[in-house]
């Protein structure tokens, strides 16, 4: 009678778990007389907040415009050489950001900062990209365009570094140009900002 009684005591003292709070997909609960226990739940992941960490650094773009294609498996690229023919005509670093999708430290680029009148050329294959009419300063630390001379850009979708970005390359070589992101608000009809290697760019000035 008296283990009958204490057993109604002790289920009327438990307190159930409440499923109202648990928001995330793993939900731990430790009670005073048990190790830590874990409760998966069904919830789905929110993709705000799997995507967070790519939106706190910068807005990605997949959309493309009139003067950019998006690349695909079957777009190769006119110009082609070998590794061993790339490294004959490119310095190191050249190599390294324009056949490797490198990346150049943040305002340590020649054509951050330049403002002279003319177009910028691929390193790679002299092809033009961009006019100095599509440059302006974002501040971002690598040279900035509104957009790039009709058909010289090719986009492909880019997941490294834990992120969803637009990787720019150049549509004769294939060379690596950086990224574009769109939706920042700096202007330009696209609204778009083309963040490119200096190291990716040489200068023919008017």
């Amino acid at each position: 009678m008296r283990l009958q009684i204490r057993t109604l005591h002790l289920l009327r003292n438990t307190n159930p778990i409440s499923t109202k709070h648990i928001h995330n997909p793993i939900y731990k609960v430790r009670s005073p007389h048990r190790p830590l226990l874990a409760f998966h739940t069904n919830t789905p992941t929110n993709n705000s907040n799997r995507n967070f960490m790519g939106s706190s650094f910068s807005t990605s773009s997949t959309a493309t415009n009139s003067t950019d294609t998006m690349s695909s498996k079957t777009n190769t690229p006119p110009v082609q050489k070998s590794d061993d023919e790339w490294r004959a005509i490119l310095s190191p670093e050249q190599f390294r950001i324009l056949r490797t999708r490198g990346t150049e430290q943040p305002h340590s680029g020649t054509y951050n900062h330049h403002s002279a009148s003319g177009t910028y050329t691929c390193v790679g294959c002299d092809a033009p990209l961009y006019t100095s009419t599509s440059k302006f300063d974002s501040g971002c630390g690598w040279p900035a365009f509104f957009e790039g001379v009709p058909g010289a850009i090719n986009r492909r979708e880019d997941g490294s570094l834990g992120m969803q970005r637009t990787e720019i390359t150049c549509a004769n070589c294939g060379g690596h140009l950086g990224h574009v992101f769109k939706g920042e608000g700096f202007g330009g009809a696209a609204d778009e900002r083309h963040c490119v290697n200096s190291v990716s760019l040489t200068f023919k000035e008017e």
